[in-house]
């Protein structure tokens, strides 16, 4: 046990650790006049849990995760069918089953992410070639994603659903997808995302009572503030348009811990979850967001040097399907602040209220910790042909 925990990497840890201290002071700020007053101690208690798994996941060989991943597949599905039916709604998504005994709330949509990335890491060591085959691979994989992605769309979760394609993505890049193909899915993506959103504009009337007759308007009051805000109403634009002033005023230095006018007035909801960098933008400023991205920067870098210093196949996909998850989650968050994504209800992680989304990152970052203690062990002791490793190594020397 000391052996393996003497392998750990500490800059992570210091880094969650300063993640721990900013979440906990922001959240503080930010709930201190509020009836949320005292989350930051549930944070606290939530970081305990986390740091808990995380050394836990660490020590645990992954390989173990990788052996089971269909059971823990067929497990979270069951849980994402589950929610739909006994699921509790909060702001208009069916997602969270509450715990008896605890009286906590668990999200399965945050719960799959890592079961997903184990997952389609195991049908990635299950190819005959160097390169994917399309219907033997890519398809099987897609379909397999899709599933979860239809029924977390179905809970009108559209933030937890788009972070199974950016994972699918990242894991068929890594798995060596052929270039003709990425092409190709690149050329219907784009097309889908231009054609969707000129149409989107073209017929919004149209566009407008669909989703009011299929139960979706507040789809409409979320894109609307970001592709058409002329057409938005004053209470769809609400959120955005005052976080954007909140992160305007900021400025260079901010206006000062516990003195952001806008985010200390309550003008923009969830300052405790959601929109926490709004309130880390407007009262530490430009500086102060840039030290938070920063950290975020050290993080995934220091877990793409795990991926390359490990010498079993499988720790490399894994590690890119985490550095996926995080990666969509810090750009949407943000990016839905500052204009450039729609509002969805993704939290910034490690920084964010909540529990499911906490512990499912402290996870991940285990089982990528683990993957640096246990993946410098020879392939050959685990029955993973060497050739893999070495077609993955070459692909990434090439490019």
């Amino acid at each position: 046990m000391l052996s393996k925990l003497k392998k750990i990497d500490y800059t992570i840890v210091f880094i969650l650790l300063l993640l721990m201290a900013i979440s906990i002071t922001v959240l503080y700020s930010a709930t201190s006049h509020t009836q949320y007053h005292g989350y930051h101690l549930r944070m606290l208690a939530y970081y305990a849990l986390g740091f808990a798994a995380f050394f836990g996941f660490a020590v645990l060989d992954y390989r173990l995760l990788m052996k089971y991943a269909p059971y823990l597949y067929l497990f979270g599905f069951g849980l994402l069918v589950v929610v739909m039916f006994i699921g509790n709604t909060y702001y208009n998504a069916t997602g969270w089953i509450t715990i008896p005994v605890i009286n906590q709330s668990f999200q399965p949509a945050e719960f799959f992410k890592l079961l997903l990335v184990v997952f389609l890491g195991f049908m990635l060591l299950r190819k005959r070639k160097p390169r994917l085959s399309f219907w033997r691979d890519v398809v099987p994989i897609c379909l397999l994603t899709f599933i979860p992605f239809l029924a977390v769309m179905a809970q009108n979760d559209l933030g937890n659903a788009l972070s199974y394609v950016v994972i699918l993505a990242g894991m068929l890049w890594i798995g060596n997808i052929k270039y003709t193909h990425a092409l190709i899915a690149l050329a219907i993506f784009a097309g889908t995302v231009f054609g969707g959103i000129t149409a989107y504009k073209t017929y919004h009337d149209q566009v407008y009572n669909f989703f009011v007759e299929i139960g979706r308007e507040h789809w409409i009051n979320r894109i609307d503030p970001w592709l058409m805000p002329e057409k938005a109403s004053e209470d769809a634009s609400y959120h955005t348009r005052n976080a954007k002033l909140a992160i305007a005023s900021g400025g260079m230095t901010g206006e000062g811990y516990m003195k952001g006018e806008t985010v200390q007035s309550e003008r923009v909801p969830l300052t405790y979850s959601d929109s926490i960098f709004v309130v880390i933008a407007e009262e530490f400023g430009f500086l102060g967001s840039s030290v938070l991205l920063l950290l975020y920067f050290v993080l995934i870098h220091r877990l793409i040097l795990i991926s390359l210093e490990c010498r079993d196949t499988g720790g490399p996909y894994l590690i890119v399907g985490i550095v996926a998850m995080l990666l969509y989650q810090i750009f949407e968050n943000i990016g839905m602040f500052i204009g450039l994504m729609p509002l969805t209800g993704i939290t910034l992680p490690f920084i964010s209220y909540g529990g499911t989304s906490l512990l499912i990152n402290m996870a991940s970052i285990g089982v990528a910790m683990s993957i640096r203690i246990h993946g410098h062990e020879k392939e050959e002791e685990n029955n993973i042909p060497s050739d893999r490793y070495a077609s993955l190594k070459a692909k990434s020397s090439l490019e």
